[in-house]
C-alpha cells in the first residue's frame, strides 16, 4: 500500500490525482488499484478530466443537493461535508494492464475535499491479479 498526500487550498475542491495513482502502479503488472481516502468528510470520484467546468458543475450540483443551510445537528458546522463524501463515495477501483491505469478516454481520478483547506491521505492499494 502507498499513501499520497493531498494538501486543499479551498474548502472544496476536487484534486486530480490521476498521475500520482498511474506513477505508483507504473511497474505493477496486471491487476487493479484500490483508492480509499479515510476521511469522513473528503472522497474519491472518477469523471470528466478535460474541461475543468465539469468539476464546477459538480460543486454547483452537489450544494444545491446538499445546502450548507439545512438545520443540522452535527455541532462541527459540516454536516453537508459529511454528506457529500458519503455521496461521493470512500473508494475506487481502477484495473490494471502492464502497469497503466485502465481509465476511459476522458477519465480522471479526484480526490473530492468538501471541508478544507486540509493537508489530507489518500491510500493506494495495488492487487495482482
Amino acid at each position: 500500500m502507498w499513501t499520497l498526500e493531498v494538501q486543499t487550498r479551498q474548502r472544496v475542491s476536487f484534486v486530480d490525482i490521476s498521475r500520482d495513482v498511474a506513477g505508483l502502479v507504473r511497474d505493477a503488472g496486471d491487476g487493479a488499484v484500490v483508492v480509499f481516502v479515510p476521511h469522513t468528510t473528503a472522497g474519491v470520484t472518477i469523471n470528466e478530466d478535460a474541461d475543468p467546468a465539469v468539476r464546477a458543475d459538480l460543486e454547483m450540483a452537489l450544494d444545491r443537493i446538499v445546502p450548507g443551510d439545512l438545520p443540522y445537528r452535527h455541532a462541527e458546522g459540516n454536516s453537508d461535508a459529511h454528506t457529500k463524501a458519503s455521496l461521493m463515495g470512500s473508494s475506487v477501483t481502477v484495473p490494471v494492464v502492464d502497469g497503466a491505469l485502465q481509465l476511459g478516454t476522458w477519465q480522471g481520478i479526484y480526490f473530492a475535499e468538501f471541508d478544507g483547506p486540509r493537508r489530507r491521505r489518500v491510500q493506494v492499494t495495488f492487487l495482482r491479479a
